[in-house]
């Protein structure tokens, strides 16, 4: 038996493996369960108790020197091939294969239009916090105690605290920079604001507005009708008219809507228009002086306005898209389409 086992031990140790063939074969010849080394536990059940002992750890011996060699030339096997096939998958003499570019996005590449144009006005931009306190995003801007704004269908309060909220509308930065410094005042704001609005092709939670005030010396309606006019020239074409409608905001005083003639149908009338040839783009107004109060502004010396716009809305015009959901679901099919926008 002891001699069986010498034997196989040298068969172990010379037999050739160079390839998966050869090692399946080594694994046939002595590992499998007809393999050589399972016979010698055949013959193993028939020695005398005396010699199982020593006989048993022999072959246990034996079994791990093929187990041992036969995963060490597989790894080596494994790691030739690999390396075999690295070298031949790449073709060195192809051209560099560059990243994809990305793209802005649809509201960015509006809103940075939209400021540009105003910047060309003489407007700074000025940011706010998208958390406020209700000071600054309803009373300083003469909401009453009572207003809708103010409830919660409306307003996503913070842990339930009637004065602490994301923000409804961008205002709340022009009462920030009228506290801060007194006029002259030529700045518009963007940012993300938020209302409790159910999400739907027309609508959303939270969505981007601009907006823009004004205040100095003598400063008119006249002067609001002409800039808003040379705003929907420049972002539009010269072709759009506009018009003005009476309407209330509690920070302004006389308020109005501005409608644009619709740029899809020219003014025709159609679907998107609701066949009237306008469509509403903003909310303006002159300031109203309690707001230019609240704010430490002497509305004897100075007059002013201010005008918001949504910029989704905008970006619908423009590149007549319907669906506002669309702008806040990151599909990489949608965002393409904006690679070679302005």
């Amino acid at each position: 038996m002891q001699q069986q086992i010498d034997k196989l031990k040298h068969e172990v140790s010379s037999f050739e493996i160079s390839n998966n063939k050869e090692l399946e074969n080594f694994r046939l010849v002595f590992l499998s369960k007809k393999g050589k080394i399972s016979l010698l536990f055949e013959y193993f059940k028939k020695l005398p108790p005396e010699e199982k002992k020593i006989t048993g750890q022999e072959i246990n011996t034996l079994k791990n020197l093929a187990a041992d060699r036969f995963e060490k030339h597989k790894k080596l096997i494994e790691a030739s091939l690999s390396s075999v096939t690295q070298k031949q998958s790449v073709d060195y003499t192809l051209p560099a294969n560059f990243s994809e570019l990305g793209s802005k996005h649809p509201i960015t590449i509006v809103r940075n239009k939209i400021l540009n144009i105003f910047n060309n006005m003489g407007f700074v931009v000025e940011v706010g916090p998208e958390i406020e306190d209700d000071w600054h995003n309803f009373t300083a801007l003469n909401f009453p105690p009572d207003h809708p704004a103010r409830d919660m269908q409306d307003t996503f309060f913070i842990n339930k605290s009637p004065d602490i909220a994301l923000r409804t509308h961008t205002s709340t930065v022009q009462v920030r920079v009228m506290e801060s410094r007194q006029p002259p005042i030529r700045s518009v704001f963007p940012g993300r604001v938020y209302r409790h609005e159910a999400i739907s092709s027309r609508s959303h939670c939270f969505f981007h507005q601009i907006e823009g005030l004004y205040i100095d010396a003598d400063v008119s309606f006249a002067d609001l009708k002409q800039t808003l006019l040379h705003f929907a020239h420049e972002l539009f074409d010269s072709q759009t008219n506009i018009r003005l409608r009476p309407s209330f905001f509690p920070f302004t005083e006389p308020s109005a809507e501005m409608d644009i003639s619709c740029n899809l149908c020219n003014g025709a009338g159609c679907a998107f228009c609701k066949y009237s040839g306008w469509v509403e783009i903003l909310g303006c107004g002159m300031v109203d002086p309690n707001v230019l109060e609240n704010c430490n502004i002497s509305s004897e010396k100075y007059t002013g306005f201010a005008f918001g716009l949504g910029i989704e809305r905008i970006t619908n015009l423009l590149l007549s898209v319907k669906d506002l959901r669309t702008f806040s679901e990151n599909d990489i099919r949608f965002l393409r389409q904006f690679k070679a926008t302005y």
